[in-house]
């Protein structure tokens, strides 16, 4: 008798570390919720592979869900804005460079939010666990400042970029990384970078 209750509580112990894990992205369908567009791009990455994605993305959890976003001060926060808008009017005469000072802009504004920042890829596997709706602009960002990209494909990576910026720049609680839009002055802008945009013409 004592021997079936104690099968019978290992079994309920399975059962709720099972749930547990699927309620926090440790199943296909929860890891499928929990990253989004991220899961596919996973998935992509390996061949079609949904067990090898899931484990890789399951990893990535383990690693870095329990991530505390570090808050910015006032300061930090108008610095990185006015950097930022700085960069997207530089963008009109230096694409290039312009995109090379927003990815290492975006590499040190997560930095300083948290995430680790020795290597890009780590960085970034943090940063889908946190915003898998936003991770990959800096992935585009990153990849355009160090390929051959034509200048089209660049103002694409800083468009797509901006959110990640916006999401990181901005103090807001997080659901599973998930993000709501970030708050902009009355006219949808980031503060600073309006008046700048309109005066140099850029369209970022």
């Amino acid at each position: 008798m004592q021997a079936l209750w104690w099968a019978a509580a290992v079994l309920l112990v399975v059962w709720i570390v099972g749930f547990a894990m699927r309620g926090r992205g440790g199943g296909g369908r929860g890891l499928k919720h929990r990253f989004g567009p991220e899961y596919d791009r996973a998935v992509a990455d390996h061949d079609g592979d949904t067990k090898a994605a899931e484990q890789d993305l399951g990893e990535r959890v383990k690693r870095h869900g329990s991530l505390e976003e570090q808050p910015l001060s006032c300061e930090a926060r108008a610095q990185y804005r006015a950097q930022w808008a700085d960069t997207q009017e530089q963008f009109v005469d230096s694409p290039r460079q312009a995109v090379a000072q927003a990815d290492a802009l975006l590499a040190g504004l997560a930095r300083d939010r948290g995430f680790p920042g020795e290597q890009f890829e780590d960085q970034l596997a943090a940063l889908s666990v946190h915003h898998p709706d936003q991770e990959s602009g800096y992935r585009s960002m990153h990849t355009a400042a160090r390929g051959q990209s034509g200048t089209e494909e660049m103002r694409e990576a800083m468009v797509e970029a901006r959110s990640l910026f916006e999401a990181l720049v901005t103090e807001q609680a997080t659901d599973f990384g998930r993000h709501s839009p970030p708050p902009h002055d009355d006219q949808g802008h980031a503060p600073q970078a309006r008046n700048r945009r309109h005066a140099k013409g850029s369209s970022i």
